[in-house]
């Protein structure tokens, strides 16, 4: 069996936002006041009331290395989610996380931590939080997929959401951003996360906890019992439990 590499043939969401970003990158690059206005800065939004910009951050970009980056994991990522969720549902995932990080950043500009008073002044742009909604989508719909990270080393999906996911909360924390938002990065998998148990289900945290002891118990019971071959070759049930 041959390899491939993407998930092939584009998607009608994820060729839309593939074109949106691109139309915005160039509109940025021809008027670069733009990016005052529609970027993302706490500051702005709760005192000068700009509340558009937790939606409208999410379309900029600062180089053309930080699009290519961002949309390559968008096309990579994006386009089986939305084979597997429909378009609608897809479009609305992208923009609640896009916009739910935002959000998250200017609430966690308020707290009373040292961090706080650097996220309550910065600018912020970037399709990070919707990215990174969609790599904690996929990581949840397909575990075992192998992701090569740094593209060098292979990780499965639910090892490689964890490893970011704690490489973010690290960076925000000690306030080691090195111009990379963190927080955005959080807030894009703690909102996709919600949303995915509250968005299409109803989300029952006593049952959540019952499902994993059960599967816990259950993967403990089948260490604790070997499987043997045994039986005559024509036997329905050749296993001895």
């Amino acid at each position: 069996m041959g390899a491939s590499f993407g998930p092939g043939p584009i998607t009608p969401a994820v060729k839309a936002l593939l074109i949106a970003n691109v139309a915005a990158f160039l509109g940025l690059w021809l008027w670069p006041e733009l990016v005052l206005y529609l970027g993302l800065r706490p500051q702005a939004v709760l005192e000068q009331w700009q509340w558009w910009q937790p939606a409208t951050y999410m379309f900029l970009h600062s180089g053309v290395f930080h699009l290519v980056f961002n949309m390559l994991v968008l096309w990579m990522f994006g386009v089986e989610l939305e084979r597997l969720w429909g378009t609608r549902f897809f479009a609305k995932y992208y923009a609640i996380t896009g916009a739910g990080a935002g959000l998250v950043m200017v609430a966690l500009s308020l707290m009373p931590f040292g961090f706080a008073d650097r996220l309550y002044q910065t600018l912020t742009i970037g399709a990070s939080g919707a990215i990174f909604g969609l790599l904690l989508a996929y990581g949840l719909y397909f575990p075992h997929r192998q992701i090569y990270m740094y593209f060098l080393f292979p990780v499965k999906a639910k090892y490689f959401v964890m490893i970011i996911g704690a490489i973010s909360l690290f960076a925000t924390m000690a306030d080691q951003g090195g111009g990379i938002a963190h927080a955005v990065h959080l807030g894009g998998l703690a909102v996709g996360y919600v949303y995915l148990k509250t968005g299409r289900t109803r989300f029952n945290p006593l049952a959540e906890l019952r499902y994993y002891y059960l599967r816990w118990k259950i993967n403990r019971l089948r260490k604790r019992f070997d499987v043997y071959s045994g039986g005559r070759a024509d036997d329905v049930d050749r296993r001895i439990h």
